[in-house]
């Protein structure tokens, strides 16, 4: 039943693309978009190619959804690129999406330049492997002055483990006391994660058609609309973006409170 309700409509729509989005740039636009990026896996194995080769063509997705999605006028696409739990993995897997960020953003960063797109990344960096690290510096360094689309690559990230750290950092200042017990909220608590300068997201899109959040940004998520798809990551195209947005546009968000002239 839960599927049935949040999963989105699957029947085609048949007006143009760039009329979609002109549509839907009239009304209440998602300001931050998360994608968990699943079924890379799954769509090679359709095709009797090694995982690898799916990897390989998600990135290209994240090339195509990341230009629509600045295109449309959305302020932040946080992408689930590798998590905490990924290092289990074969070896040789690990590897090669250790090197994805190295190949994607060596031969996308002038575009994301010239687009004024501003790369961040969340999750611990200093388990990358040093090439992982040098590449996503880079281009960290020689897009921070850009202020269009924030394109925030979670990146050997876990949400328990940034929820940890910010505990851990918020005792430690209370333990020095430079906070005491009555200053703990949940602001502050925000202020101590990795996305302190980002707002919470508006969307949260899971393709592949699992329906789970897999330690994706617990906290930020807790009035985040879902929108779930079948749809395989490499699959994954401008108009299924457009039908997530369309969908959450038609969402009535309250954030647990009602607004005027409804009932209980």
């Amino acid at each position: 039943m839960l599927n049935k309700l949040i999963r989105k409509n699957e029947k085609s729509i048949s007006i143009p693309l760039k009329k979609r989005k002109e549509n839907a740039q009239q009304e209440q636009l998602p300001g931050h978009i998360a994608i968990i990026m699943d079924g890379n896996g799954r769509w090679a194995n359709k095709r009797a190619l090694p995982r690898i080769a799916g990897h390989h063509e998600g990135m290209k997705t994240v090339k195509k959804i990341t230009r629509f999605a600045n295109e449309v006028g959305i302020k932040v696409l946080t992408l689930y690129a590798f998590s905490t739990e990924n290092w289990k993995r074969p070896k040789m897997e690990v590897e090669f999406l250790m090197r994805l960020p190295e190949e994607f953003l060596g031969t996308y960063l002038p575009e994301l330049i010239e687009q004024n797109v501003q790369v961040q990344m969340m999750g611990n960096i200093e388990s990358l492997p040093e090439h992982t690290k040098r590449a996503v510096r880079k281009a960290m360094d020689q897009t921070a002055a850009n202020d269009g689309l924030i394109l925030n690559f979670a990146l050997n990230y876990g949400s328990r483990d940034e929820i940890v750290q910010a505990v851990s950092k918020i005792a430690l200042d209370v333990q020095e006391g430079n906070v005491t017990l009555e200053e703990i909220s949940e602001e502050l608590l925000s202020n101590h994660l990795m996305t302190k300068n980002l707002s919470d997201p508006d969307l949260l899109i899971r393709t592949s058609g699992e329906v789970r959040l897999s330690n994706f940004m617990l906290w930020q998520l807790a009035y985040t609309e879902f929108w779930f798809t079948d749809t395989l990551w490499p699959d994954f195209d401008e108009t299924c973006l457009m039908d997530a947005i369309e969908n959450y546009q038609k969402r009535n968000r309250r954030y647990g409170g009602l607004k005027e002239g409804e009932g209980n």
